[in-house]
């Protein structure tokens, strides 16, 4: 077989793998969901089965799980649904401000602005949010299959190595390869909830001080939406923006606090984080950003968050095999090959 052959034959292979997740998601994004809260989560696990039985462990584990996911998702419900009510209550300030600016662009000839002020309805912005409260609402299926995957898939770790420890060389590569993975995977989330909450804080101290209504309620949603790699924060700096327009009529005023949150983000996501995070998480920015708008467009919301896990475990898989570290040396953020 020569090379051009199977060069297609790899560029098939990928394409029809692709369409398989994609077409699959309700199966595979949910499995990889489940693979990730495995690898976190399994240290307590082993922790609490070692002093009681395996049954009552996974209990505790999957309800401090449970606890701790449904927390999250109940405090972004909680900050957007502020922000929707908000809008609703300011609905008219919205529509006024934005045909006085189209009013002001007319004036100056720009004529396209008569044509989307007569399409132009705050309600779209309503429905927006309530949009993304109907999808939260939803992710109870995809919350279900997720859940019944971790609780089959925690009572087998331990068969799960021991077959790969008995299985020869290729097996303990493939076991230790997995344990680093999973090492990783709590690192990340480590850092990423350490930065959560910092931004949450900061971007809270900000919005008081500026004197933005909400105050807390872009704070919980500046924390919640940093688990998202760039698409997270963009939305937590341009929903206050919006809103400042609005309170304060004043296009200063909201550049500013577009600024400020902007600076906040970068501080904190693009100098603080990759010194807390180390070499270890370190992977190409480009390819960070790649693997959350892939993922998101095979998944959705769910896959712009578990796009960066899955690049970090390609970079780990593919620096295990001299044959494929020139994968990893490509995908990984060091300088120093």
């Amino acid at each position: 077989m020569g090379r051009g052959t199977g060069f297609l034959i790899g560029v098939c292979a990928v394409i029809l793998s692709l369409t398989g997740l994609a077409v699959a998601s309700s199966i595979f994004a949910p499995i990889f969901f489940a693979v990730f809260i495995i690898a976190v989560v399994w240290p307590l696990q082993k922790s609490l089965q070692e002093r009681v039985p395996q049954l009552l462990a996974l209990a505790v584990t999957l309800v401090l799980t449970i606890v701790v996911i449904g927390a999250l998702l109940t405090m972004a419900v909680w900050g957007f649904s502020r922000a929707g009510q908000w809008m609703i209550g300011n609905a008219a300030r919205f529509q006024e401000l934005y045909l006085q600016k189209a009013e002001w662009l007319e004036s100056h000839g720009i004529a396209l602005a008569g044509m989307f002020s007569d399409r132009f309805d705050v309600n779209w912005l309503v429905r927006l949010f309530q949009s993304f409260v109907a999808w939260a609402n939803s992710l109870a299926g995809f919350s279900v299959v997720t859940f019944i995957f971790v609780l089959l898939g925690l009572l087998e770790v331990d068969v799960v190595a021991r077959k790969l420890t008995l299985a020869g060389d290729w097996g303990v590569r493939l076991r230790n390869v997995c344990t680093e993975i999973a090492e990783k995977f709590r690192r990340y989330m480590a850092v990423r909830t350490l930065m959560s909450v910092m931004t949450g804080v900061v971007l809270w101290a900000f919005a008081t001080v500026a004197g933005l209504e909400l105050a807390v309620a872009w704070g919980v949603i500046g924390f919640s939406l940093n688990y998202i790699p760039f698409i997270g924060p963009l939305i937590a700096t341009v929903l206050p923006t919006l809103f400042a327009v609005v309170q304060f009529e004043s296009w200063e005023m909201a550049v500013a606090v577009f600024a400020g949150m902007n600076v906040i983000q970068f501080l904190i996501g693009s100098y603080l984080e990759p010194r807390v995070a180390g070499n270890a998480l370190a992977v190409s920015p480009f390819m960070v950003l790649f693997a959350v708008f892939f993922f998101s467009f095979l998944w959705g919301i769910p896959g712009a968050f578990i796009g960066v896990p899955v690049l970090i475990a390609i970079v780990s898989l593919c620096d295990q095999y001299q044959t494929s570290r020139w994968v990893a040396d490509l995908l990984s953020g060091k300088d120093e090959v």
